[in-house]
């Protein structure tokens, strides 16, 4: 499961929820508005900034990382994208923040000492999943960020259940579909009718089930998938030529979904080359 897109889609629908893991939120939290912004003239893309509304008192732009796999070279990478962003829009913020979400402690760089005066300077708010407690001791939005973390089926279950009883009570529909997407992709191989009766949700009112199954299979959610995967793999290997983009631009949902996961192993085009003939062949 990818579940940092997982996380960009809850932070496209519900921004405020960045502001629930923030000791400070700024009054204006519930209007901010979640971005992926491409700093021009370098090969960066931000895929998380929050940006705040233009009648705000104080112009603080957030920025969100979301980590599940080890990357020594992240902080590198966050900073330099967070500043060359500032220094483009130096007239437009007053201020900034980051947040780094980790799938647990395990995952952060092994040296930090680089970096040391940003970490600790208090506009750094490192978060841990997997020390955050029992998701059902959360808000709504917080327990399903908690949920993308859950590697036992049974707890994955009964936490979906839990979370899906909440958010019916509170008339949260996005939620509910966004419940059903991350136990649709952690049991891949279930059909509707077994993810249906396995979240006890109702087959006459299908419809979260149906979307998270069928994901993408319309034009513009598969653009989205591929709009997605394009930014992860411009932060793992820089610019994508157009002879390479012409040929992801081919490739069918399943296909995405596979270059998604293998993507994570890349370190330079040349990988990405490899995969793409290797599609080619088969």
């Amino acid at each position: 499961m990818r579940r940092d897109t997982i996380f960009y889609k809850l932070f496209k629908q519900f921004p405020s929820l960045l502001f629930e893991l923030v000791d400070e939120p700024p009054a204006e939290a519930e209007n901010y508005q979640f971005e992926s912004v491409e700093v021009k003239e370098t090969a960066f893309r931000i895929d998380g900034v929050f940006l705040p509304p233009a009648n705000a008192v104080s112009k603080t732009v957030f920025f969100a990382e979301v980590q599940f796999q080890k990357d020594e070279d992240l902080y590198h990478r966050f900073f330099s994208e967070l500043f060359l962003f500032l220094y483009r829009n130096s007239i437009r913020y007053d201020d900034w923040f980051g947040v780094i979400i980790f799938a647990s402690r395990s995952l952060e760089p092994s040296n930090s000492t680089i970096h040391r005066a940003l970490l600790e300077s208090g506009q750094i708010k490192r978060v841990y999943l997997d020390e955050l407690g029992d998701l059902r001791e959360q808000p709504l939005g917080l327990g399903l960020m908690l949920l993308t973390n859950v590697t036992s089926e049974t707890e994955a279950v009964e936490g979906a259940r839990f979370l899906l009883e909440q958010a019916q009570q509170q008339s949260e529909q996005a939620i509910i579909d966004l419940i059903t997407t991350i136990i649709v992709y952690k049991f891949s191989t279930l059909s509707r009718e077994e993810i249906a009766e396995m979240l006890g949700l109702n087959l006459e009112e299908p419809r979260a089930i149906l979307e998270a199954k069928e994901e993408g299979r319309e034009e513009g959610k598969v653009e989205g998938e591929r709009t997605i995967i394009l930014r992860l793999l411009n932060r793992r290997v820089g610019n994508i030529s157009d002879t390479l983009l012409f040929q992801i631009q081919g490739l069918s949902l399943e296909q995405l979904e596979v270059l998604g996961d293998a993507l994570l192993d890349f370190s330079t085009l040349a990988d990405l080359e490899r995969w793409l003939q290797g599609e080619v062949r088969g």
